[in-house]
C-alpha cells in the first residue's frame, strides 16, 4: 500500500507544475496565523507534514525561524522545493517518508499538517498517525491540522479522503491533546474551484504527576 501511494505522489510531482495541483496556494495564510497565535520562538522545532511542495517553509524562513523540518512521501516534491529555495534549502532538514512510517528522533514544538492526514482512511493508519504525533510533539507543544471539512471534497488527486468535523477530529486526538481553536476556511484552487477546509489546533497534554 505504501509503495503504491508513494508511486502515485512521485508521478504527480514529476508531471505537474506547482500551479497545476488543486492544493497550491501562493501564501499559507491560515497556517501562518496559527504560527503567530502560538508566539513560537524563532528557534522552535517545527515540522511540516506533507509539506514537500508547499510554501510554508518559505514563509517560516522569511520570518526568521531556524529549526524547520519538512517531511513528505515524495522525493520529487522535496527536490522541487529545494530547487526553489536555492541555498536556503540548506537551512532546512528534509525527510522523505510516509508519515505513518516516520520515526521521530527529536521532540517538536510545533507540528503542522495541511491536507496530508485526510488521505488516511483506515482506522489503523489514523491511529498510527495519532500515536506518532503524540510521541513526536513535546508536552506543551502545538499541533495544527487542516483537512477537508464535511462540506469539502470527497476525493483529492484521484484518491479517497476522510472528511472531518470538529468533533470527529477531536475524537481522534483528545487522548493526548487539548483542542484550542478551530476555523473553517475556503481554499480557491488554481482552477477557481472552492474547497472547504477545517483547521484545528491542539496542545499536547502534559503528563499527570502521580499524587504522593
Amino acid at each position: 500500500m505504501l509503495s503504491t501511494t508513494k508511486s502515485h505522489w512521485e508521478n504527480i510531482y514529476q508531471t505537474k507544475a506547482p500551479d497545476e495541483v488543486s492544493w497550491f496556494q501562493e501564501y499559507p495564510r491560515t497556517s501562518m496565523e496559527f504560527v503567530a497565535l502560538f508566539e513560537l520562538q524563532k528557534h522552535a522545532r517545527i515540522i511540516d507534514i506533507g509539506g514537500g511542495d508547499g510554501n510554508l517553509v518559505d514563509a517560516l524562513l522569511e520570518q526568521g525561524f531556524t529549526n524547520i523540518t519538512v517531511l513528505d512521501i515524495s522525493a520529487n516534491a522535496i527536490e522541487r522545493t529545494k530547487a526553489r529555495l536555492g541555498d536556503k534549502a540548506n537551512l532546512v532538514e528534509w525527510i522523505v517518508s510516509d508519515v505513518t512510517a516516520f520515526e521521530p528522533t527529536e521532540p517538536y514544538d510545533f507540528w503542522h499538517d495541511r491536507a496530508a492526514f485526510h488521505f488516511l482512511i483506515d482506522e489503523a493508519s489514523v491511529r498510527r498517525y495519532a500515536d506518532i504525533a503524540q510521541s513526536a510533539i513535546r508536552p506543551g507543544g502545538y499541533f495544527v491540522l487542516g483537512t477537508f471539512s464535511e462540506k469539502g471534497p470527497q476525493k483529492c488527486s484521484g484518491l479517497d479522503i476522510q472528511q472531518y468535523s470538529r468533533a470527529g477530529m477531536n475524537a481522534v486526538f483528545s487522548l493526548f491533546f487539548r483542542r484550542i481553536k478551530c476555523r473553517e476556511t475556503v481554499h480557491i484552487t488554481p482552477f477557481q474551484t472552492a474547497q472547504n477546509f477545517l483547521f484545528c489546533s491542539f496542545r499536547r497534554r502534559r503528563p499527570v504527576k502521580p499524587k504522593n
